[in-house]
């Protein structure tokens, strides 16, 4: 189990959403690239390698894409802070992934240098294809010096349409050889949703030593003064191969390995208005298993099955594939992965 996983900093507040339909996105998709990591403190050599990545993936998107999207945000990894980009689209997809990053390489009559040099300039790259279905890749750009950040867990939300901030949150810890992963939707939309859903967050963080059920009842004491979350925690202990489970309302989780799923069944409730006993269930975790969580902004009629090789990439890269294919464009949506291996 990855021990340090890569987040986004809580709040997410500064992640930006850009639909990629023309030329004029690709400048556009580079001055967020750019301003993001003004603000974070890029080093100017970082910050001009983090505007070629922007550059390249919103090119390939304009010049091979249906549907290109690009999500720009910060991250933090080993004590760093760096800019994390994700570029998804909904076709044609790739055959051969790996030979369309090689330099030369080109379907469009290009050069085809663009991904060889993302992968390049990125601190870490990571990516999916299925033909038919699209293309999703995870760039990540940190201080020079700094570790490659782990994939083993990792999550992404996305407002709906016509917000700005998003209701839906997550958060991981570690606490020695366990991790607490947690996935909350703040009730409604906009503004108020996001501060109960970000004051979730910030409680499970400072939240004790302790199982998801004393987990919940401690998120739940902390978000009285907001309108309140439905939220889902998941302890995962690789080392004994158990997961613990609690969960009040409609946030999904299941442990999927194979193509089959155990789904994880919340209560019924919500978590900072009225008090209700929260009962925790421990299920099996076997090795090479992966742990799913999202909000009810994602469709839950989907598979790991129907995309051949996705389970051995990035948690990243599992839960943007998920939020392409299955989030909901009229509510708030997250996904939460984390990956079970050998600890």
């Amino acid at each position: 189990m990855t021990q340090h996983p890569v987040s986004s900093i809580p709040g997410d507040g500064d992640a930006i959403w850009l639909p990629v339909r023309d030329v004029g996105s690709i400048g556009t998709a580079r001055r967020a690239a750019t301003s993001l990591a003004g603000d974070i403190g890029l080093a100017p050599a970082r910050a001009a390698d983090l505007a070629i990545v922007a550059t390249e993936l919103a090119t390939n998107l304009v010049r091979h894409a249906v549907d290109g999207t690009i999500l720009v945000r910060p991250v933090r990894s080993s004590g760093h802070t760096g800019v994390q980009i994700v570029a998804m689209d909904s076709g044609p997809g790739v055959a051969d992934l790996r030979e369309s990053t090689r330099d030369g390489h080109s379907t469009a009559g290009t050069l085809g240098i663009g991904l060889g040099a993302v992968i390049r300039k990125a601190t870490d790259f990571d990516a999916y294809s299925l033909v038919g279905a699209g293309t999703v890749i995870v760039a990540t750009v940190l201080p020079a010096g700094t570790d490659p950040p782990p994939g083993g867990a990792a999550g992404i939300s996305r407002p709906m349409a016509g917000e700005r901030v998003c209701g839906d949150a997550y958060a991981l810890r570690t606490v020695g050889d366990r991790v607490d992963l947690m996935l909350c939707d703040g009730l409604g939309h906009g503004p108020l949703a996001a501060f109960a859903a970000q004051a979730a967050v910030t409680a499970f963080q400072d939240g004790p030593d302790a199982g998801p059920g004393a987990l919940i009842e401690h998120v739940h004491h902390s978000l009285r003064h907001t309108r309140g979350v439905v939220a889902t925690v998941v302890g995962l202990d690789a080392r004994a191969a158990t997961a613990r489970f609690a969960g009040l309302g409609n946030v999904y989780g299941a442990v999927v390995r194979d193509g089959a799923r155990q789904v994880l069944v919340p209560q019924p409730g919500i978590v900072g208005e009225r008090h209700v006993r929260v009962r925790e269930v421990e299920v099996a975790l076997p090795e090479d298993s992966v742990v799913v969580m999202h909000s009810d902004g994602v469709r839950d009629r989907w598979s790991l099955a129907d995309y051949p090789g996705l389970v051995g990439r990035t948690a990243m890269v599992i839960a943007s594939t998920l939020l392409r294919d299955c989030g909901v464009q009229r509510d708030d949506a997250a996904v939460l992965v984390a990956k079970v291996g050998p600890s």
